[in-house]
């Protein structure tokens, strides 16, 4: 009785351990595949906001190129507020 009750809980070690290893196989094969959805969105939004920077900087360049005046008095109007501030 004792040898079939020392028998019994190897044999439920072992199947808790096998369990256990198909549990966290199964884990780590969820979490690499919501890593790469991740990745994949994360370039998605890096690719979005590249070509959003880009297309800022070609208006800003357009509107320089048809106003110099008003983009030199901005600079200076900028430049003035920064040197007050810096005084303070």
């Amino acid at each position: 009785m004792e040898r079939l009750s020392r028998d019994a809980g190897r044999q439920a070690t072992a199947t808790l351990a096998d369990v256990g290893e198909q549990i966290g196989d199964s884990a780590t094969l969820a979490l690499n595949e919501i890593l790469d959805l991740l990745r994949g969105s994360a370039r998605s939004v890096g690719d979005e906001a590249s070509k959003l920077g880009n297309v800022a900087l070609t208006r800003l360049s357009d509107r320089v190129e048809r106003n110099p005046l008003a983009t030199v008095a901005v600079a200076l109007g900028i430049g003035l507020l920064i040197g007050i501030a810096g005084r303070r």
